[in-house]
């Protein structure tokens, strides 16, 4: 049963024994509801027998008093562990439902993110587990609770009258298949709004993001009008869908409440014939009052529970995704890359690189360059196996990367890309992450040898200077420099290198270039780039033209046969003498 609960509700073993005993105790608390019900009557007993002996009824008064505070006492015990019990433990379900999400996601491929929107992602990490905090703790085992109790008190009162029993309950079933009627309606407008949603964060995330791009070219009026009317269809999606949960619900707690007039009518009717005894009456239509009112709550609950069934199915959704697995030992001879006959593509009969081979040799700088969409940044990313390769393989040092753990792998690879990341942190801790040990010594190296340190010290606070989300108060080259700088100071045997002097100017991109050349004595360098003049000292060159390498060999001889690269050469020649008229 642990396993099963697991599964539908995507919880941990840990929280799916938690959820069985919450619905345990919520069944005790419900249950002990009851109990000032059994005191009512019992005191309705003593005075109607007193009024039909001609005694005071008042005789006792005492007595009952103590035991009504006793079941005060019993009640409040009982709802102060179910609230451990559920509470407390949904929290710390959901804290372990958070961090199990995010570990999925740090060991699943990159293609996994290629193919999702990460708003969605964000919504389902944030959202959908904000969502099912408040179903685990208010609705989920309040609504087993409710079913386990109103069975249990359905069996006592058919024990002691089968025809008043069907006449307090046969409207239970009845409004329960029309709260279950209307799963489909709900889930089908549960989804819409999911849907919506997210497109009205994206809408939101891609204001921020070109807001600098509306204003440029005086969109800013169209844009808003577009985002106003998806926020618009957000408003409207929600409203019905809470519409329709209301109709079916609202409906069915109507319908509950017929099952008080046919509990007066069935029981007047008997009590007429005389098969009835008033105060069996009396407990009937007692716990008739006291009976709808948590079934009520509890077809709320049913209505609560549809949505999180589709917040939990988008999650289980990440966790069943394959993860990248492999060996966490890694002892390659040398760090040699070979490509034998790769192929790759990120969707089928879309292919990226067809039957790629070259092999980027240690203490070697290897560049690949090529016409945009020729599969030179996929290439690399494969190196460092972001993604698995179709067929063919790529070996480091002689072991297939597929074969070993990508965190183990990856600790022989220094990356800088085009699009740089950064943090909202000083500079220090910025390039201090390729090497979290690292002395401010050895971080001051790197960036020296980056060339950090000239607009470094123009900085109010140097190197403890806070630069913004993703570095924003600095400039394109400035941000990469400090890319650079923590790639130098990882220190590792392979270096890739994704067009990482693009938004440098020449002199800077020289001097950055100069220090990567004193760095890579030994070590497999592995660099990308547009302009030629980046790649004139490169050992090897790749040329990469439709995912297939169309030429190999040193700068000299690629000039001596022509061709692409050749062409590529005297294109940029051409262009660095373009002037305006």
């Amino acid at each position: 049963m642990i396993k099963r609960i697991q599964h539908n509700f995507a919880l941990t073993e840990k929280g799916a024994k938690g959820l069985v005993k919450a619905t345990g105790w919520s069944t005790v608390t419900n249950l002990s509801l009851m109990f000032p019900v059994g005191l009512l009557i019992m005191v309705l007993d003593v005075m109607i027998k007193a009024t039909a002996n001609g005694t005071s009824p008042a005789e006792g008064v005492w007595g009952y008093t103590a035991a009504a505070a006793g079941i005060l006492a019993v009640i409040f015990v009982l709802h102060w562990i179910q609230y451990k019990r559920l509470y407390i433990a949904t929290y710390k379900e959901s804290a372990n439902r958070r961090v199990r999400l995010a570990e999925k996601l740090r060991r699943l491929p990159l293609s996994f993110f290629g193919n999702r929107d990460l708003a969605d992602l964000t919504n389902t990490i944030m959202n959908d587990c904000s969502s099912l905090e408040q179903s685990f703790s208010h609705y989920i085992p309040q609504l087993f609770g409710t079913c386990i109790s109103t069975i249990i008190i359905a069996i006592s009162l058919f024990c002691m009258d089968w025809r008043m029993a069907i006449a307090v309950l046969w409207v239970v079933p009845a409004a329960l298949i029309l709260v279950l009627g209307s799963k489909r309606i709900q889930d089908k407008l549960g989804l819409k709004v999911i849907l919506i949603k997210r497109a009205s964060s994206d809408g939101i995330q891609e204001c921020l993001e070109t807001v600098r791009e509306i204003k440029a070219c005086n969109q800013k009026e169209r844009y808003l009008d577009g985002l106003r009317a998806k926020l618009k269809r957000t408003e409207e999606a929600e409203i019905r869908a809470e519409l329709a949960v209301g109709v079916f619900v609202s409906s069915a707690q109507a319908l509950l409440r017929l099952g008080l007039a046919s509990t007066v009518l069935t029981g007047a009717g008997l009590l007429a014939q005389g098969k009835l005894e008033l105060m069996n009456f009396l407990i009937f239509l007692i716990a008739a009052s006291r009976l709808y009112d948590p079934i009520s709550l509890a077809f709320q609950n049913v209505a609560a529970t549809f949505n999180a069934k589709l917040q939990i199915e988008r999650m289980r959704q990440i966790e069943e995704q394959s993860v990248q697995t492999g060996t966490e030992t890694f002892m390659p001879k040398g760090y040699d890359i070979e490509f034998d006959h790769v192929k790759f593509s990120y969707n089928e009969n879309e292919g990226v690189l067809d039957d790629i081979s070259f092999t980027a040799k240690q203490g070697e700088v290897t560049a690949l360059v090529g016409p945009s969409g020729g599969g030179k940044s996929t290439a690399a990313k494969l190196a460092a196996r972001f993604w698995d390769v179709n067929s063919g393989k790529i070996t480091l040092g002689g072991v297939n990367v597929s074969s070993v753990e990508p965190e183990t792998l990856l600790r022989n690879f220094a990356i800088v890309f085009q699009d740089v990341v950064l943090f909202d942190d000083t500079i220090m801790e910025n390039i201090r992450l390729g090497r979290r040990d690292a002395s401010d010594e050895e971080v001051l190296e790197a960036a020296m040898a980056a060339r950090c340190d000239e607009f470094v010290q123009k900085l109010p606070n140097g190197y403890k200077t806070v630069i913004g989300e993703n570095g924003s108060t600095l400039s394109g080259g400035e941000r990469q420099r400090i890319s650079i700088a923590r790639a130098l100071l990882k220190d590792a045997p392979v270096i890739l290198l994704d067009e990482a002097t693009a938004s440098m100017d020449v002199e800077n991109e020289s001097a950055v270039q100069a220090a990567i050349s004193e760095l890579v004595q030994n070590k497999t360098v592995l660099i990308i780039a547009h302009r030629m003049r980046t790649v004139a000292g490169a050992d090897k060159i790749v040329v990469l033209k439709d995912g297939k390498v169309a030429q190999q060999g040193s700068p000299s001889e690629l000039m001596e046969q022509g061709g692409l690269y050749r062409h590529m050469v005297e294109l940029q020649e051409k262009s660095a003498s373009w002037k305006l008229m």
